[in-house]
């Protein structure tokens, strides 16, 4: 295992980062309301001033970007981390960011009557559509529950897959297709749904009431964010307060711990010619940082 390479800092809490073929990244910064772009060089520029809360990224069938806009989280002096909604916070939202312009334009900002609250992480599969999680607003005493959801990239259709979740945070489809990972940020569990079909997971007797069943879970105070597929099926989660990206089976088992140089490791993709550069948002202290991993990433679709 290669150290870890600084490629970028003075991000605002970085997420949702996706390899592009130029060898750029393209990340989202919550803190900053916006989604830029870092070339291998490590320059950071502009690319979509979406406002909100912008998190989780990924590229759709027309080659635009699709993003999980959590509506914009309020941040305190001498804390990295959001602490609740921004005050002009007014629900959560999908947007289309235009690849060449980065013009973002809303889908979906509600679901069966309900306003989402606060969408964390997208998946394309292949037919088109995209899973996304819907992690929840956290306030002094109470928070929204969180989901999973399925929607289709014309706007056309949105539907509720899972319903009540804790932290549904980073959500990954196995190499083939057939499952659905979602990792539960407060109980450091990483859950797995049977998918049937496009936006249709089946819902097994004996399993939690949301039909997922857990594959792994962290003890202690350990907390998971996002999460990348590996080609091998593996799952890689980056794990925070532990600060490590925690790679587990399907089975279940743990196949390795990766410690990183920040408490708050939230997201991690691949890219490069063979899938094995991994880049890591490193959000506690703003940076973007890239090693080489053990073994390939899966290759998303669309990607």
């Amino acid at each position: 295992m290669s150290e870890v390479r600084i490629l970028a800092t003075g991000l605002g809490f970085p997420e949702g980062p996706v390899a592009m073929p130029d060898g750029s990244v393209i990340l989202t910064e919550i803190r900053n309301n916006r989604c830029s772009r870092v070339t291998p060089d490590g320059k950071i520029s502009l690319f979509s001033a979406t406002g909100g809360g912008p998190n989780g990224l990924a590229v759709g069938p027309d080659g635009a970007l699709y993003l999980c806009n959590n509506g914009g989280s309020r941040y305190v002096e001498g804390v990295s981390m959001g602490q609740g909604p921004h005050p002009d916070y007014k629900g959560g939202s999908i947007q289309r960011l235009d690849r060449a312009t980065g013009a973002p334009a809303t889908l979906y900002s509600e679901c069966d009557g309900h306003k989402l609250s606060a969408p964390n992480d997208i998946v394309f599969d292949k037919a088109g559509g995209f899973y996304f999680t819907d992690l929840g607003k956290r306030y002094a005493r109470h928070r929204d529950h969180g989901g999973l959801y399925y929607a289709l990239p014309d706007g056309s259709k949105i539907v509720s897959l899972a319903y009540p979740m804790l932290s549904p945070n980073g959500c990954g489809l196995s190499p083939d297709g057939k499952t659905l990972y979602a990792a539960d940020t407060e109980g450091a569990r990483l859950w797995a749904f049977d998918v049937e079909g496009p936006g249709v997971l089946r819902k097994p007797k004996g399993h939690a009431p949301h039909g997922g069943r857990v594959i792994a879970g962290l003890p202690g105070r350990a907390r998971f964010d996002s999460l990348a597929v590996m080609a091998s099926g593996n799952v890689a989660v980056a794990t925070l307060t532990t600060g490590m990206i925690t790679e587990i089976s399907p089975a279940g088992a743990i196949v390795r711990d990766v410690k990183m140089p920040d408490i708050y490791p939230t997201n991690i993709c691949f890219g490069g010619s063979d899938m094995r550069t991994a880049f890591i948002t490193l959000s506690d202290s703003g940076r973007l940082g890239t090693l080489q991993w053990p073994e390939p990433g899966l290759k998303l679709n669309f990607n």
